[in-house]
């Protein structure tokens, strides 16, 4: 019976603090699974963070019983600092963490590792907010969670969903260069991870877990969610400033516009920011005798034919009369776009407001139709593929 060469190495880190109850169980049950069911190599470390009572002889029986496990001691408290200890030297490939409790349903690890493994992402996260997730757990914690998410995304812009759920990975290289940026020791430096890697174009990998509360949690939730408001002011700070400078991947740091796209969009600006101007012209003109909603019809048809036929020779180099009267036919329909859009703004005026107020409704509309109608033009109108001669 052949067996598989496992050529890649994945770090479990379990940082423990006074857990001498439940390590043992969690740690056996834990080796049990990865060693039946995981097709990678892996070693788990536990992090013991100054526990006061009989935890780190429990972690070093079990280093000395396991194959695979080992154990390292801090004399200073703090989750985010046991993972910096651990992290920092690993030579591993992929190094991750969970939660001593495996509240996580272990089913959810391959899943979260291999994106890291192949390459694909830079860092992995497990959330508990995700549509498909199953979770168990009290109203209270649910409520702190969800605020405190929402927060992240409202205040600091963050993209990812579950900053607090003790399920994380991250390609060991990464974390790297990651680690010297990341100031908190604490419960915080998850959070603090993530915002980082995010804000250096990092790709951040989601995996939707079941998830059942652990009743026992000695979680301190006040001091907890206090210290994590302390710490986004602080990166909010530091990324103002400008204080946070990352490595960023080679993807992101030799990203281009897709492929003349750079010589497009100023051209398309200039045609558009004089078709603007002749359309608050001609819809000013138009103004004083007909209705706003009809003067900004004709003069955006207006415009619109003259901004088609100039962004097809201008900004897309489409020369000869081939083609010209469909690029026409298809550009009207950048044109309702338009029309559809600053008719809406128009609509929702109170009557009897200032022209001042109009123009400033239509110009608003118009920003957003310009957008449109490029996406348009570039993808579908003038699009290089559709054979036209240049």
């Amino acid at each position: 019976m052949e067996t598989t060469v496992k050529t890649r190495l994945v770090e479990v880190v379990v940082p423990v603090h006074n857990e001498q109850r439940a390590l043992r169980d969690s740690v056996t049950r834990l080796h049990g699974y990865l060693t039946g069911t995981f097709p990678y190599g892996f070693r788990i470390t536990i992090a013991d963070n100054a526990s006061s009572d009989g935890t780190w002889h429990v972690a070093r029986g079990l280093a000395a019983e396991l194959p695979h496990v080992r154990a390292v001691h801090l004399d200073a408290k703090g989750r985010g600092r046991a993972l910096r200890h651990v992290w920092s030297s690993s030579d591993a490939d992929v190094v991750s963490y969970m939660d001593v409790d495996l509240s996580t349903d272990l089913d959810a690890f391959l899943p979260l590792v291999a994106p890291l493994l192949s390459g694909h992402s830079d860092l992995a996260i497990g959330t508990r907010l995700a549509r498909t997730s199953r979770v168990v757990r009290g109203p209270k914690r649910e409520l702190i969670s969800r605020s405190y998410n929402l927060l992240l995304r409202s205040v600091m812009g963050a993209r990812f969903s579950d900053a607090q759920c003790g399920f994380k990975a991250a390609r060991t290289e990464v974390a790297h260069a990651l680690l010297p940026a990341v100031e908190d020791e604490e419960w915080f430096f998850d959070t603090e991870l993530l915002l980082l890697a995010e804000g250096a174009g990092l790709r951040i990998h989601e995996v939707p877990v079941d998830w059942v509360d652990d009743p026992d949690s000695r979680v301190d939730v006040l001091r907890t969610a206090l210290d994590d408001l302390r710490g986004m002011a602080r990166v909010a700070r530091r990324t103002l400033w400008g204080a946070a400078r990352l490595p960023v991947p080679p993807r992101v740091r030799e990203a281009r516009l897709p492929r003349g796209m750079a010589r497009q969009l100023p051209r398309f600006a200039l045609v558009g920011a004089v078709s603007t101007l002749a359309y608050l012209a001609l819809f000013s003109l138009l103004r004083q005798a007909v209705p706003a909603l009809t003067a900004n019809a004709v003069a955006l048809l207006v415009t619109a034919v003259a901004n088609t036929a100039a962004n097809r020779r201008f900004t897309f180099g489409v020369t000869g009369s081939a083609g010209a009267l469909r690029h026409q036919f298809e550009g009207l329909v950048a044109f309702l776009v338009g029309l559809a859009l600053t008719t809406g703004g128009l609509a929702l005026l109170p009557a009897g407001v200032p022209h001042g107020m109009e123009l400033a409704a239509v110009v608003a509309a118009n920003a957003l139709a310009t957008l449109v109608r490029f996406l348009l033009l570039r993808g579908w109108v003038f699009h290089p593929k559709r054979g036209q001669g240049r």
